[in-house]
């Protein structure tokens, strides 16, 4: 996956803003991707972070989890998400949010650009969550 953080706002001054329109065409403009697959953190905070993810048709991210609550926020295209037996179709304009640490894979059905907004747990909360082999 190629990954950047070009803009990497740390919300120091308490606000930041991003033209996601701009933000996909910038992705575009950088393909072929590894994978067929691109990657931005424009957010990266110690609680929160949001990346944008672009992906090819026919692209697929393997079933993986976050340690944090997530949403998946569909701005282009269409994808599909398959958790615990489930499949979820996304279309542009569509929000998705998964409790933390639920594993889940990704499917893009076409051309595809979304937002991937993790609460981020603190530093307890990671050493406590059993599946990272710590905690009870």
């Amino acid at each position: 996956m190629t990954s950047t953080s070009g803009n990497n706002a740390s919300l120091m001054d308490g606000l930041t803003h991003f033209d996601l329109a701009r933000e996909i065409v910038d992705s575009e403009q950088k393909r072929p991707w590894a994978s067929g697959l691109y990657s931005k953190t424009l957010v990266k905070t110690e609680d929160f972070r949001v990346v944008l993810i672009a992906m090819d048709g026919a692209a697929k991210m393997n079933e993986h989890h976050a340690d944090g609550t997530i949403s998946i926020q569909l701005l282009k295209g269409h994808i599909r998400v398959g958790m615990q037996g489930q499949m979820q179709d996304l279309r542009t304009g569509s929000l998705l949010a998964l409790k933390r640490s639920m594993k889940h894979d990704v499917e893009s059905l076409e051309d595809s650009a979304f937002l991937l907004t993790i609460a981020w747990p603190s530093n307890e909360e990671l050493l406590a969550m059993e599946h990272r082999g710590y905690g009870k």
